[in-house]
Formats: structure tokens, C-alpha cells, sequence
């Protein structure tokens, strides 16, 4: 039996499914999340996966069937088509005054406008 390892201090789901760490499968409850719910709102606590649930949302968005192989997602997705994603961090705003906030947002926001329309 091929031994596996945590993933520690990475979030990324393409990390952590290219390198066969291990991942507690809740992708039937993304795709539940995705497709059935009108509005979603997320709130979790420090350290509750935040960050791998939103990675994991933008591989899926982007439509890279080869890292969802073998998760419960398989089950339900027939189509894996390619959207744009726009991911920015917002840890770099934060402690920052409203105007410096308002900027570094228009930054983000103004590159993906410029990004999107090549």
C-alpha cells in the first residue's frame, strides 16, 4: 500500500491531487453548492478551508476534469466546461485604511477587466 501524506500548509487542490495527498472528497457537496443553491453565502471560522474550498471552485470552473479523477463529483458532471476565473487574494488589503482597500480592489478588478478583453 503506497503511503500518502497530509498536506500541510497547502491549500491548493491541484497540488494537492497532482501529488496524491490527501483530500477528504467533498466535491458532491460543491457540485450540489454550484449547481442547485441560487445564492451562496460562506462563512467558516480560521483554519476551516477557506482557501482549499475556493481553490478547488477554480479548478473546477476552469474545467480540469483530469484532477476531479476518482472524486464523487465524477458522478454528476458530464459537461467540464471552461470558464474565465478571477482569484485575488484579499489577505494583502487587510489592515489597510478604506482608501488603500478601494485601491488595491479597483487594481485587481481594472487587471481583470484588461485580462479578459485581449
Amino acid at each position: 500500500m503506497q503511503q500518502r501524506y497530509y498536506p500541510i500548509c497547502d491549500y491548493e487542490f491541484k497540488t494537492i491531487r497532482e501529488e496524491n495527498l490527501v483530500y477528504v472528497d467533498k466535491t458532491g457537496l460543491m457540485y450540489q453548492m454550484v449547481r442547485e443553491v441560487r445564492f451562496n453565502f460562506l462563512s467558516r471560522s480560521r483554519r476551516f478551508g477557506k482557501s482549499l474550498l475556493v481553490s478547488t471552485l477554480q479548478c473546477y470552473f476552469e474545467g480540469r476534469r483530469e484532477l476531479f479523477a476518482g472524486l464523487e463529483i465524477e458522478k454528476y458532471e458530464t459537461q467540464w466546461e471552461s470558464y474565465p476565473v478571477f482569484r485575488f487574494d484579499m489577505n494583502r488589503a487587510k489592515n489597510k485604511l478604506s482608501k488603500k482597500f478601494g485601491k488595491i480592489l479597483n487594481c485587481n478588478l481594472n487587471f481583470f477587466l484588461y485580462c479578459t478583453h485581449e
